[in-house]
This record gives structure tokens, sequence and C-alpha cells, in this order.
């Protein structure tokens, strides 16, 4: 199979790229992302010389680039790329609306144009809203997006869902809870908090630190999206969740205690903007069709993720500081006559 991954080279399509092609050596990723602050292809070090992985530099929303690509002989689309980052998007979403909706949508036309046989849009439990202090999100609950980034994801959710039903195109889509695990950006509730542990810094805390999440490791993530990728029902929403919810103060207090670091390092900050107080999934559906379940406990997926930075500081400062890109520039340096080939 040869698959299009946009989105890459940020965290979980970083982590989804090695994921396929440890699972199935026969197949072949193309890699679309444009590489802004938040895609590094440090992420992928381990894997720039495998021959099964190709690089290319460029915008889901420039139709030539993806039209290039698509008409060379793609099986699926898996579409990651997006900006995610809530309070940007408080500040300014006109970036999200641009990627998140018209690069989907410039997706949906160029796949649909060039028969692609199945088209992965990549979603997130935001797009639900808020819930009380019971129940859970399932398939069917309304879509209610309560900021800008989620409302962009939605309605990237029903233009894929309308070229469902008006084109019979062959797209499926995909709602995660809260992702954690190697290679997140900083910005980042766990990742943040990591760093700034690391480094004795002030760790802030958005009111009073009760706003729960239901957390999921990239890795199951990644398998969630496999079995959908491969085995889910065309036109269908599938729900993943790692069946842990824990309020936000307590993950601070995890990661101070396995740092050895002072709960003195815990700032109370404003609240954010319309910030949901609780995020739920039910993911029975995709349990019970695909037969897929999150592997990996956070009791000890967050012990693992904080090592992981550990062995890792060199990776994070890199990338807090920006000197990620030079990596970029001198990798891309090399390849530029190769890309403007292809």
């Amino acid at each position: 199979m040869r698959l299009l991954v946009t989105g890459g080279a940020g965290f979980i399509g970083s982590n989804f790229v090695r994921y396929i092609l440890e699972k199935y050596p026969g197949y072949r990723i193309i890699n679309l992302d444009k590489l802004t602050y938040a895609g590094n292809l440090e992420n992928l070090a381990d894997i720039e010389d495998d021959p099964r992985h190709e690089f290319v530099n460029g915008d889901i929303c420039d139709p030539d680039c993806v039209n290039r690509i698509l008409s060379g002989g793609v099986d699926a689309v898996v579409n990651f790329a997006a900006e995610s980052h809530v309070d940007r998007s408080i500040l300014d979403s006109a970036e999200f609306v641009r990627t998140n909706i018209e690069g989907t949508r410039n997706l949906l036309d160029i796949s649909r144009r060039n028969k692609i046989g199945r088209y992965i849009q990549i979603s997130t439990d935001e797009v639900y809203g808020s819930l009380g202090d019971s129940g859970a999100f399932t398939e069917e609950t309304p879509i209610a997006p309560n900021s800008p980034y989620s409302a962009s994801k939605a309605s990237a959710d029903l233009l894929v869902r309308s070229y469902c039903h008006t084109h019979c195109f062959p797209a499926l889509i995909t709602r995660c809870s809260n992702n954690y695990g190697p290679y997140q950006f900083p910005e980042k509730l766990i990742p943040l908090l990591i760093s700034n542990a690391m480094s004795d810094i002030p760790l802030p805390i958005y009111g009073d630190g009760m706003n729960v999440r239901d957390w999921i490791h990239a890795e199951d993530h990644c398998s969630a999206i496999d079995a959908v990728l491969h085995h889910g029902r065309i036109g269908e929403v599938y729900n993943a969740g790692g069946h842990h919810e824990v309020p936000n103060i307590e993950v601070a207090l995890g990661i101070l205690k396995a740092l050895g670091k002072s709960e003195s390092l815990l700032t109370y900050v404003e609240d954010r903007p319309g910030h949901d107080r609780r995020y739920a999934i039910d993911s029975t559906k995709l349990e019970t069709e695909l037969g897929w379940k999150p592997r990996i406990p956070f009791d000890s997926g967050l012990p693992e993720t904080i090592a992981w930075y550990q062995r890792n500081a060199s990776w994070m400062e890199r990338v807090r500081s920006g000197a990620y890109l030079k990596y970029y520039d001198d990798m891309y340096g090399r390849r530029k006559q190769t890309l403007s080939e292809r």
C-alpha cells in the first residue's frame, strides 16, 4: 500500500509514520508537511534514510503540490495536518480556518478527482464540546465546539461527511482524546509541565486545575487509526479513548513526584477563555467492531514519557529554542535537488 500522510513531521503524525513502517514492511509513505513551528524533521531522524519514506515539504492548501503527489499513485490518505493549539486559536483563528478547513477541502477535492481508495480524517474529541460530571462522548453526541480550534476541526469533519454523502467519497473520521508520548511539541500540557519541571521553572495551571481530560498514548492512537484505515466502515466516525480521566492538577503532581521536584513549582494562572471542563471518550464502537483496545495504561505510559523527555533533553531544548529549524535547513539543503525532481 502507498499512503499519503499529511502532517507526518508533527507529534502524532511522526509516531504514525514510524508505527506503519515498523508494522507493514511492504508499505510506502509519502509524508507531506509544511514544517510550521510544530513540524520537525528531527522527529523522523531515525528513518530519514529509509527508502520506504519520502518526505515532501509542502502545504495541504496548495492544489498543485497535492495533485502532483496524488496523481502519482496513492492508495489512501491519512490527514493529520492541522493547526491544533487552542490558545493560539484564541489569539488568532485565521490560520486555523485556512489549514483545518480550506486544507481539508483541498485534500478532499483532489483525492476525489484522483479516485483515492480511502481517506482518513484525524479529528478530536474537542468537536463535541464540554461534558458535565458524568457520561462520555459517543459518535452520536452532537457536535458543539467551544473554541476556534475545535470549531475549525468540526467544520472539517462536516465537510468530510458531506463528501461521503454527496459524492460517495470513501472517507472515515477518527476522534481521539488527549494524546501524550514522545516528540510532542512543548506547548501542550504534558511536555510543557515536564520541560518546566526539569528546568525548575513554574508549572502554569489554568484556573483551579480541575479540568478533566481522558489521556491516550500516541502509540495507542496510532493503532486505532491503523484499525480504521484497514477495517473501518466507509462513512463512519470512530472514537478512540484511553480510558483514563484525570484532572490537570493530578497530571502536574504526578510529573513533579516522578522528577523529585517540589510542589512549590505549581503556579495557578488565569483560566483560558471558554475552557472546556471535562472530556471523556466512549470508544465502544471501535472496540467492538474492529477489536481495538488501548494497550498502554496512563500509570505506566506517563512515567515512560517523562523518561523519554529526560533521555532526549537536547531535543527538547532545540525545540524550545527553535534550533531544530537548523536541522531542517541542513537536511532539506541536502535533499533539495532530489525533492525538486519529484
